[in-house]
């Protein structure tokens, strides 16, 4: 079942790159504070790489200025998360995370069978904003598009 807006978010270890692989729990990421976490299907794809990411890249500022920190998340490993944050000038702040076993998109009801395009189990490509690790708001998109888990899209839902 999909988490509902005002459910706290589920414990669960995401990992990163950093002096070495180093896990990060849900608790230490959202406890505390407004978190904008958005997840692609996967590293280094199309829409991915030319649209999503690159779009939180360009408006991170306006995220810092609301004092929103800004995640993405894939079910890819650390090191693949790293390469990619390197190969799209991602900036500091902006936590490049690895559920590499999507076991934190299970837990929020969000994994997606992409088998059948061989790349296994994975997440949805959704946008989340949780305030001290309560969900506000939940933007999920349907297969095959892109807008509503938009930098602008959430900046949009947020409001000022």
């Amino acid at each position: 079942m999909t988490i509902q807006i005002g459910e706290r978010i589920p414990d669960a270890s995401l990992s990163q790159l950093q002096d070495g692989v180093q896990s990060l729990s849900t608790r230490d990421l959202f406890d505390g504070r407004k978190v904008l976490l958005f997840s692609v299907p996967g590293a280094f794809t199309p829409t991915c790489s030319t649209k999503h990411l690159p779009g939180y890249i360009q408006h991170f500022e306006e995220f810092q200025r609301r004092s929103i920190h800004v995640a993405c998340m894939a079910v890819n490993d650390p090191f693949v998360m790293s390469a990619w944050a390197k190969s799209q000038n991602v900036p500091e702040g902006l936590l490049m995370l690895s559920d590499g076993n999507g076991a934190f998109s299970q837990a929020l009801g969000l994994e997606m069978d992409a088998t059948a395009f061989g790349m296994g189990m994975r997440s949805k490509r959704f946008a989340l904003f949780a305030e001290d690790g309560v969900l506000k708001i939940l933007h999920v998109e349907s297969p095959g598009e892109f807008r509503v888990s938009s930098a602008e899209a959430m900046l949009d839902a947020i409001g000022d």
